[in-house]
């Protein structure tokens, strides 16, 4: 069955941390991480920055290749990050076990984490690269995922299954990290039968979640 684990890692453990070196008093958020052999450049937010050259407040690190800014609103910071292909270090743990990042936070107290793999056995295999390779992490919470109560919303499996894979891959990120052609090419439909899948599953989640019964 599908596990999620809660970890905690300082701060030195991953790439970006560098920041709080200059800006100590930030937050930085990444966004959504599907894990890949050769894995995807992330984005990540960094909140909470008064600076003017937000790209120079990261220092150099060996896994990283280099930081650029993609957009800013007042002080939020949407950043990319392109990585060292030779470097080995938490974010490569994550992509050899296919373990997903649900969330990532780091501040200058250190990271947490919240990742999901589908069995315990994928977790139990991401904390034994982290200890082969000496990354440190600190394990907080390890749960089973329970299952979605698709009724209360009357999902079908179709309907479930594409809103499921489109958040997984980062369709509904900005930006986005696929396209519907890439869904519909995983799933084997075409694109207009997955767009009207993903309406009508957007449909029946509002009117289950949002609207009075």
């Amino acid at each position: 069955m599908a596990t999620v684990m809660e970890f905690s890692s300082p701060v030195e453990e991953f790439p970006l941390g560098t920041v709080f070196e200059n800006l100590p008093e930030v937050t930085v958020e990444l966004e959504r991480l599907i894990p890949h052999e050769t894995f995807i450049i992330p984005y990540f937010w960094v909140r909470g920055a008064e600076a003017d050259d937000i790209e120079a407040a990261f220092e150099p690190h060996a896994g990283l290749v280099s930081i650029t800014l993609v957009d800013g609103v007042d002080d939020e910071y949407l950043m990319r990050a392109e990585w060292k292909s030779e470097y080995f270090g938490l974010l490569s743990a994550l992509a050899n076990t296919n373990v997903v990042v649900l969330s990532g936070v780091g501040t200058k107290d250190g990271w947490r984490f919240e990742v999901r793999g589908e069995s315990r056995e994928a977790i139990g295999e991401f904390r034994t690269v982290c200890q082969e390779h000496d990354i440190r992490i600190e394990i907080t919470a390890v749960h089973e995922l329970l299952p979605v109560q698709d009724d209360d919303y009357e999902l079908t499996e179709g309907q479930r299954e594409a809103l499921v894979l489109a958040y997984e891959r980062g369709y509904f990120d900005s930006p986005r990290a696929t396209s519907l052609a890439e869904l519909a090419e995983e799933l084997g439909v075409t694109q207009q039968s997955l767009s009207e899948r993903l309406k009508r599953g957007h449909r029946r989640l509002i009117a289950g979640a949002l609207l009075p019964r």
